[in-house]
Formats: C-alpha cells, sequence, structure tokens
C-alpha cells in the first residue's frame, strides 16, 4: 500500500480511536463540569442568601430606626404644635373650655370681695410650717461646688438624684448641737417667694397672696416670716436671729400703716408663732424684750391653719422608724426596694439619720401625756364615725355608750392585731427600760447609715417589742431609749407635759413656750385666734407595728401593712387606725384649745382673748380642670380654699370672728374636747 494511503489510514484509524477515547472518558469529564457548576452555584446561592439576609438586617435597622426618628419627631412636633396653641390662644379660652365642661365657676374670693369694696387694711405675716420653706445654700464642700445660693430644699429638687449623699450632709444639721455642721450653711429663702410655692406648680402661700393682691395687698404689707424650719424654735434666733426681724418688720408695717397685723401660721409655724408671741414679751437676753402688752398693740387675730397645738401621732412613727402610712403602703407595694443599697443609698436608713437631726420635728411630739391622748383602755375619740355602726346580735366585742365599737386610740404603737384589741388587763409586757444594750457586731459593713439602732444590740431592740403597747407618755420614754442623742437636744428645747402650776419660775425657760399647756397666752383681750383646719380626711392616730431583725444595717421596725380591721373596725387600715383630720392633723389637736382650752378666761388665757373654731369640710375636685380644688381640707392643699381664703381677707379688712359668724363645726370637737379632763 502506498505511503500516502497507509498515512491517510493510519490517521483515520488514531482519529477514530481518539474519539471513541474521548466518548469513553466525557461522561466523567461532564460529571465534574457538572459538579463544579451545581458548587458554584451553591455557593452563589449561599451567598446570594448571606446577602440577602443582611440586607434584609440593615433594612430591620434602617426600619427600626426610621420608626423611631419619625415617633420622637411626630412627639416633638405634636409638643411644639400643642405649645404654640396655648401661647397663641386667648387667655380666656382656657376658662371657656373649663366652662364648657363644668358650668360657669365661682370668682375667687379676691375677686368677689373686691367687687363688694372690700380694701386691704391690715398687714398681713404669713408664718410657714416645716417643710414648706425653701433652703439654699450659702457655705458646703466639694460637692455642692457651682451652687452658691442654690435651692436645696424646694424648687426642683434635681441635687437629690445628681448627689444623694452630699446633699443629706448638706441637709443634716450637727447631732451635738443642733446648728450647722463645720463648713456647711444652708439658710432660708427669703421674701415671698421662700414658701408660695413648694415646687413647681405646687402652691403653698401662692393662691392666697394672688387673692389679697386682688384687694390691694402688695410686698409692703405682706411678709414671709421665713426661717430654717429644721432648727429648734430658740436656735432659729440664735443663728440667724429670725425672731428679731420678725419682731422688726411687725413693728415697721404696725407703725407705717397704723394697723395691728394679723398673722396667719400654717402647721408647725402655729408652734413657732406661739413661742415668738413668748419671746417678744420675755426680757433679754432669752427674750425680746417688748413687754406684756407688745402683742397687744401689734397683733389684730392669729388665724392658724392646720395647727398642730397637741403634736402629732404622725410624727411618732416618723421619728420611730422614719415611715407613716405613705411610706408603709409603698413598702407594702414593692417590698424591699426602700431598704435596698443603691449606689450606696439607703433610702429610710439615711432618711433616719438625716432628720433626727432636725430639732423642729420634736416640737411635734404629742403633748399633753395620756390626759389628752388617751391610756390604755380609753381615749376621748373612741367612739370616732368610721367604725361601723352596725353591729351583729352576737358580736361581743366592746362597744361605747351609743353602741360603736371601741377603739384603743390611746395605743399609739401596739406590736400586733391582737395586742392593740387586747384589755389592758390580758396584756403581759416586760418593761424595756431594763435591757442591756450593746453592739452585736463590729461596724463593717453598715457604713453611713450606722444609727443608734445599731448601737443598741438584739437584746434592746427585741426588748422594746416585748413591752408590746406604748401610750404617748411610754413613747417619750421609748424614744429616750431608741433615740438618745435626739431626745437629749430636745428636752433642751421642748416640753410635753401639763403645767400644775404656771407661776412657778421654770415655765419662764423658752422649753415651754410653744406647749399650750404648759405657757399662757399674752395680757391681749382685743386680740382674736383661730383655728381653721380641714375635716373629712382619715388622719393617722395610732400605729400597729412588727419586729424586723432582718439585718443589723436595717431599721428594725416595721409597720404592720398586712393589718386590717374588716367591716367593724374601718378605721384600721394597713396597719394604721384613722381618726377625723387634715389627714396630717388630727381634730384634736387642731381644735381643742380653742374649743375648750383656751374658751373663755382659762389659766392658759387669763386675759379671756376670743377665740374660734372654723372647720372646712373636705370636697374633692369636680373635674381634673380644677386642680387640687377650691373646696379642700387636705392639710397644705386648704390653704386654696375658697371659704378659708375668703375668712382671712374678711378678717385682713377688718371683720371679727363674730362678723364671719363664729365657730364652724362639722366634727365632734367640742364633745371630744369635754371628755378631756384638764384643769382649766
Amino acid at each position: 500500500m502506498p505511503a500516502w494511503r497507509r498515512r491517510k489510514d493510519g490517521g483515520v484509524g488514531n482519529s477514530n480511536r481518539a474519539t471513541t477515547s474521548e466518548q469513553q472518558f466525557s461522561p466523567k469529564i461532564d460529571g465534574a463540569f457538572e459538579d463544579q457548576k451545581r458548587e458554584k452555584e451553591r455557593i452563589t446561592k449561599n451567598s446570594n442568601n448571606k446577602s440577602i439576609k443582611i440586607l434584609k438586617k440593615e433594612r430591620s435597622k434602617r426600619s427600626c430606626i426610621n420608626s423611631c426618628c419619625w415617633l420622637i419627631g411626630f412627639i416633638c412636633s405634636t409638643w411644639w404644635f400643642l405649645l404654640f396653641l396655648y401661647n397663641a390662644m386667648p387667655a380666656s379660652f382656657p376658662q371657656y373650655v373649663t366652662q364648657a365642661i363644668t358650668g360657669p365657676t365661682p370668682d375667687p374670693p379676691g375677686v368677689k370681695l373686691h367687687k363688694e369694696g372690700v380694701t386691704a387694711k391690715h398687714p398681713v405675716v404669713f408664718v410657714p410650717g416645716i417643710v414648706t420653706g425653701g433652703l439654699e445654700l450659702w457655705e458646703g464642700h466639694r460637692c455642692m461646688d457651682g451652687l452658691f445660693r442654690k435651692r436645696l430644699w424646694g424648687g426642683t429638687f434635681g441635687e437629690i438624684y445628681k448627689r444623694p449623699l452630699c446633699w443629706i450632709e448638706h441637709m443634716s444639721l450637727d447631732n451635738e448641737t443642733g446648728l450647722d455642721p463645720p463648713g456647711i450653711r444652708v439658710r432660708p429663702v427669703s421674701g415671698l417667694v421662700a414658701a408660695d410655692y413648694f415646687a413647681a406648680g405646687y402652691f403653698v402661700w401662692a393662691v392666697l397672696i394672688a387673692n389679697l393682691a386682688t384687694i390691694g395687698y402688695e410686698e409692703k404689707n405682706m411678709y414671709m416670716a421665713a426661717y430654717d424650719w429644721r432648727l429648734s424654735f430658740q436656735n432659729t434666733e440664735v443663728r440667724d436671729q429670725t425672731l428679731s426681724r420678725m419682731k422688726s418688720n411687725i413693728e415697721l408695717m404696725v407703725a407705717t400703716t397704723g394697723e395691728k397685723v394679723v398673722v396667719i401660721p400654717h402647721s408647725m409655724g402655729a408652734l413657732y408663732f406661739l413661742h415668738f408671741m413668748k419671746w417678744v414679751e420675755a426680757p433679754p437676753p432669752m427674750g425680746g424684750g417688748g413687754g406684756s402688752d407688745w402683742c397687744g398693740k401689734h397683733i389684730k387675730a392669729v388665724m392658724n391653719i392646720g395647727g398642730p397645738f397637741l403634736g402629732l401621732p404622725k410624727i411618732v412613727a416618723g421619728l420611730f422608724s422614719a415611715e407613716a402610712k405613705d411610706i408603709a403602703v409603698a413598702r407594702a407595694v414593692a417590698p424591699g426596694v426602700l431598704d435596698l443599697d443603691i449606689f450606696g443609698f439607703q433610702t429610710l436608713q439615711h432618711a433616719m439619720k438625716m432628720t433626727r437631726t432636725w430639732d423642729s420635728t420634736m416640737s411635734l411630739i404629742p403633748k399633753g401625756g395620756d390626759a389628752i391622748w388617751g391610756t390604755l383602755d380609753w381615749a376621748p375619740e373612741e367612739d370616732h364615725g368610721c367604725v361601723a355602726k352596725h353591729l351583729k346580735k352576737n358580736d361581743t366585742q366592746r362597744t361605747s355608750g351609743n353602741g360603736l365599737k371601741s377603739l384603743n386610740y390611746g395605743r399609739i404603737i401596739s406590736f400586733g392585731k391582737d395586742v392593740a384589741q387586747l384589755h389592758s388587763s390580758k396584756i403581759e409586757r416586760v418593761d424595756f427600760k431594763g435591757a442591756v444594750e450593746g453592739r452585736n457586731y463590729v461596724n463593717r459593713s453598715c457604713g453611713d447609715v450606722w444609727n443608734e439602732y445599731h448601737e443598741m444590740g438584739f437584746g434592746g431592740i427585741k426588748a422594746v417589742a416585748d413591752y408590746k403597747v406604748f401610750t404617748v407618755e411610754s413613747v417619750l420614754e421609748l424614744l429616750q431609749f431608741v433615740a438618745p442623742r435626739m431626745m437629749k437636744r430636745g428636752s433642751a428645747h421642748y416640753s410635753y407635759g401639763i403645767a400644775d402650776n404656771l407661776e412657778d419660775k421654770e415655765y419662764q425657760h423658752y422649753k415651754y413656750w410653744s406647749n399650750p399647756l404648759e405657757s399662757r397666752l399674752p395680757n391681749a383681750p382685743d386680740m382674736e385666734i383661730f383655728s381653721m383646719y380641714g375635716v373629712g380626711l382619715p388622719t393617722e392616730r395610732s400605729y400597729i407595728y412588727k419586729f424586723s431583725p432582718s439585718s443589723e444595717c436595717y431599721i428594725p421596725f416595721q409597720i404592720d401593712t398586712s393589718a386590717e380591721g374588716g367591716t367593724h373596725q374601718s378605721c384600721l387600715r394597713g396597719g394604721v387606725y384613722s381618726v377625723d383630720g387634715d389627714e396630717t392633723v388630727p381634730v384634736l389637736s387642731a381644735g381643742y384649745m380653742c374649743a375648750k382650752g383656751w374658751r373663755g378666761k382659762t389659766r392658759f388665757n387669763p386675759s379671756g382673748i376670743k377665740t374660734y373654731v372654723r372647720e372646712y369640710n373636705h370636697a374633692p375636685p369636680a373635674t381634673l380642670l380644677e386642680g387640687r380644688g377650691t373646696q379642700s381640707g387636705n392639710h397644705v392643699d386648704i390653704t386654696g380654699n375658697f371659704a378659708l381664703i375668703e375668712d382671712i381677707i374678711r378678717v385682713a379688712s377688718g371683720a371679727t370672728g363674730n362678723d364671719l359668724g363664729g365657730d364652724r363645726v362639722y366634727s365632734d370637737i367640742f364633745r371630744w374636747s369635754e371628755r378631756i379632763k384638764v384643769r382649766l
């Protein structure tokens, strides 16, 4: 065969063999390619899924952020729009809306009396009570830098949240002297702004001042006798000459107007002004040297609003366990929260440590002992009307003469509901005064909240609970036992008894001047004294306690909020027995002196100053637009009560108590007063 044929055949043969080989291996190659392709597709798909997920997350985040931004923007826009409308609307529009909802509103007392032709006559002096007056910083430690003459009390209270421990340090007084601690000076704010508002939007004297201004009063014939309400009454003169300033301002107003002043004390201010009337008569250096006729020459009337003349049971709970009804309820709702050490700030422990340095609180301890407040089995208000009036026929519990169950209000503190209800002959008590005190542990963890309870030891604390029940007289012994440093200072400035002989020279000491049962009213027969207070509100009278020895760093006694009276003892709620009053001051404390103790010529009122009881029955606001109410009987809100304001304006413009109609009484104050057997 020719060569070219062989080459051609060979080539063909090779070609066929190659083709056959390719055909033989092509499935493997195609499979590999397909695997690679699928792998690439899977990777691509996974990548796409991850990208999609990332995109979704980013979109979700953007959507959330956008939604939040839109919400914030909407709220801000709505707020600014409403603010714009509020500022743009006519001044009469809110009143128009109110009248459209509630009907025509009565004129404020100032407007009403101005239309009747009533005008300003007698200068007016306001005497604020405890807590309501503003206090500002004049000197402090480095933690208070930048706050010179800023309010530490009143206003916004912003410094409490920013620097709580530093704030407490500056609001506390020296535990030995009752005056300023070294390097700290906190002083009362001066002028009408000292107590017109306690905080933004929460009035104290502002409504009354505005109504007085409507009939012609202004700052030249109105004076706010602001003082540091933490100090004992006599120490306000020692440190700040506050009593001298009040005397000088009253003399100036009388000299410039030719008219006597009308003094309007509120709450503890009533006790402070009692002290002032004795101080101004007394000779120097203890007194102001005004002489026995100073009050008669300078004062037309003293119109006391919510005056706790005989003290407050509420203050006993405050000094004993740093709580009262409101704090006890908060503890029941959120157990343990107030005892927690949050950022080194144990609320109740620090509150107790601070308030026990405020000597003014001791002026509010109940006065008159068991003769006024009751014994273990008797109290003047034992038939108070909140007790169920319909008893079952088989009810064997003790009742009073008019068919109502008799309550043991005289037991200010009882350890256990059963103890509060037992007859005194069935109560077994162990006298706490003989208990051995002493620390059980070294002070390693309590830090700044180490207080006198921790120095008593478990034995001393348990002895208090084993005594079981305390009246007003034994409460004084109790406070001496659990807070000896506080009571040592207090006993130098206050007294809580009933004078046997007011001629005794010991009663010339200033510690008796704020106790109406151990001092005389001034020789001012033309002066008038009013007791003006709210009624119709449950007011704290006595307490059921429990012993809680949880830890040495905690207060070992608490109000037992689980103690409830049920249908037959509706006066007992949350461990607190209530009587009639203004939510702070019981009727007995606010009204007894004007109803009986000072009524006519008595040994406490030798010149026969006329006294009047003016009660204001509480009525809640009709609508939210009425604010805190124009008929409120609440201890502070009553300063906005239209009826009370009208009474004050009429007296300030020249009216007498008889012109107002004399006494106006809704409570049982006269009947309760007659049950008190004090020599008059």
